[in-house]
């Protein structure tokens, strides 16, 4: 029977000042980029949001060209919540 030698490697390597400077720059780098990336993200899902809640409003504009006049009972409290709600959006607290 052969007699294995275990090797532990305790996970962790030697390396000098430089090597540790370039390693911790990498590493910064990666944490801003990572950073970066989630306000992307959030700030296209905000814009997505603001996009489909302008939508509706523009295709019922465009219902029916031919006549002159637009119906619309309550106008002010529906701009006024309308206005609420896309300023929620754009502070991001939707």
């Amino acid at each position: 029977m052969a007699t294995e030698k275990l090797i532990y490697d305790f996970g962790f390597t030697l390396v000098d000042e430089s090597e540790l400077d370039a390693y911790q720059q990498v590493q910064d780098k990666q944490n801003q980029l990572e950073a970066v990336s989630g306000s992307a993200a959030e700030l296209e899902e905000r814009l997505a949001d603001l996009f489909n809640a302008i939508q509706p409003l523009l295709g019922n504009l465009k219902k029916d060209p031919h006549k002159d006049y637009v119906l619309w009972p309550g106008r002010l409290e529906k701009i006024e919540a309308f206005e609420d709600h896309l300023q929620a959006i754009y502070l991001g607290k939707k």
